[in-house]
């Protein structure tokens, strides 16, 4: 009775270790499939001429960071340190002499690593060198490598190594996570950060904050000597929607899978109190930031685009506390993350500093919102909840945690964008960015000439040849034989496009010839295509 018993224990915590194996793979996989959320978001907010190059970034975020996270990246972050253990791990180099066991859990922070760099491609989107885009992801990731010659050698320095070494500090064996033991009622009080709303976005925050002001604005984007602020618009609406949505469905397992486990008591019960505060944080950023814009002086509008990223806003600052928050809370701080990724957005703008997809007001607004709130929003030791001295060291920490976080990854990010500019390699030369990423580094069209059916009018080939500073494709309507077409069909597009120096207009008219319906391209600078440019339907 007592071996049967035995053996029944055994197989139960066989099971129970099974099952948290099983949860992390399986939270890591939708983790990783915000990949494709980012992709879509990305693809979705910039222009035509630029989404294969920012589909590329996407796709290679997953493998560069799977080759610097499995080779330096992993170890720095969970490895033993030694003597070092309170700042850096150094085992398990390349998965060396790593348990089996742990392989689950290399995957599941390999998809967080992958997250923190593709923060950084939608700040620097449509301007950014490619081989810049893989020293940055890499840094962020694993490690840089810098190969110094010296005579007849080379000496290797690892000197770089941003997201990983944060990580140790505050989810492995570091200084953060261990925090400071008070004595007597007060007892140990250290940095809390459940999912990542400082390790995970403040830090890629402040990458894309860094990278995108030292690689400086899109063409177009900011008027010289003026506060005119351009309106790059991306190219599809739908699609960046579609990645919202997606994103939306990821972070549910993001945070929900911050548990780590799922077989111990309470473990169920933890997850779902985690995706639940993070859905109710989210729909109120969300709902927040739709008010907000709606305002004169913000924007007078009701932007779909600015309500998927106030419900990112939201999610990212449920990250630091989402298990520790009652839903009431979870909704204050969604209210909150919604002011946050307005003022961050429009500070952004006011330092002209170029930022295609809002990744600052996003991850910085949203994370450092959720690292700060929930030092007054836990339920078990917040200010609001104990208005005690524990509390308030607890807040102290949380303001050191999100110093070091900043300080480190900023530093590090001066380090690696200002030696890529100086070098000449951070920013693609003005007659590739005019034209478009795509065909000069990809040789892949998003959306090829050829492609285009009945009912547009494309000659961007052969005008792109004649004036390629100014030119975008247009569309009119349909013409149906023997109808007449006055200027009251005339349409303009209103945007900034490539250069302020032409006024950036391209007018479309309609003409009435006697034999189908013809349009002509009007150049803003005052040239006209000939007619045998005019495209007859």
């Amino acid at each position: 009775m007592s071996s049967n018993a035995t053996v029944t224990a055994k197989e139960i915590l066989s099971l129970s270790f099974s099952l948290d194996q099983f949860f992390l793979i399986i939270m890591g996989m939708v983790v990783y499939f915000m990949q494709c959320g980012f992709a879509f978001l990305e693809a979705g907010a910039v222009r035509s001429k630029n989404v294969t190059n920012i589909l590329i970034k996407n796709v290679m975020d997953s493998f560069v960071s799977g080759i610097a996270y499995w080779i330096f990246g992993y170890a720095f972050a969970y490895g033993d340190g030694g003597k070092a253990q309170k700042f850096i791990g150094a085992t398990y180099f390349a998965s060396y002499d790593m348990p089996v066991d742990q392989y689950a859990s290399f995957f599941f922070q390999y998809t967080f690593a992958a997250t923190a760099a593709t923060i950084v491609s939608g700040a620097v989107a449509e301007r950014c060198e490619f081989i810049a885009y893989f020293a940055y992801s890499f840094v962020i990731t694993g490690t840089f490598i810098l190969l110094l010659k010296t005579f007849s050698y080379f000496d290797i320095a690892f000197f770089g190594f941003i997201y990983p070494v944060v990580t140790h500090w505050a989810w492995g064996s570091g200084w953060l996570v261990d925090g400071y033991n008070y004595g007597g009622d007060i007892g140990q009080i250290a940095y809390q950060d459940f999912a990542g709303s400082g390790v995970v976005h403040v830090l890629g925050g402040v990458c894309a904050f860094i990278g995108a002001a030292l690689l400086g604005p899109r063409i177009g984007r900011f008027q010289k000597g003026s506060n005119v602020v351009g309106t790059l618009r991306g190219h599809s609406v739908p699609i960046a929607a579609l990645g919202g949505f997606i994103l939306f469905f990821g972070f549910l397992a993001f945070n929900g899978g911050s548990q780590l486990t799922i077989s111990s008591e309470g473990d169920g019960a933890a997850v779902a109190v985690s995706v639940v505060n993070t859905i109710i944080s989210a729909s109120f950023a969300a709902f927040g930031s739709l008010i907000i814009n709606r305002l004169h002086i913000f924007g007078n509008t009701w932007s779909l685009l600015v309500t998927i990223n106030g419900a990112l806003t939201g999610m990212v600052a449920a990250c630091a506390g989402c298990n520790q928050m009652h839903p009431w809370s979870s909704a204050v701080l969604g209210l909150f993350a919604a002011m946050s990724y307005t003022l961050w957005s429009t500070v952004m703008k006011k330092m002209n500093i170029d930022d295609p997809l809002d990744a600052v007001a996003v991850h910085f607004g949203g994370g450092i919102t959720g690292v700060i709130l929930i030092a007054f929003l836990d339920k078990d030791d917040g200010i609001l909840f104990n208005w005690d001295k524990k509390s308030g060291l607890k807040l102290g920490w949380q303001f050191v945690g999100l110093a070091a976080i900043i300080g480190w990854s900023a530093l590090f990010s001066l380090v690696i964008f200002g030696i890529l500019k100086c070098f000449g390699v951070l920013r693609v030369p003005r007659e590739i960015e005019d034209k478009g990423l795509d065909i000069p580094k990809h040789n892949e069209p998003a959306y090829p000439v050829e492609a285009y059916g009945h009912g547009h009018i494309e000659k961007l080939i052969q005008i792109l040849e004649r004036q390629p500073m100014v030119v975008t494709q247009g569309y009119t309507q349909m013409a149906y034989e023997n109808e007449s077409y006055t200027t009251e069909n005339e349409f303009q597009d209103k945007g900034v496009h490539e250069t302020p120096e032409t006024s950036a207009a391209v007018r479309i008219r309609n003409g009435t010839p006697s034999n189908g319906y013809r349009t002509v391209l009007t150049i803003s600078n005052g040239t006209t295509p000939s007619t045998s440019d005019a495209t007859k339907m």
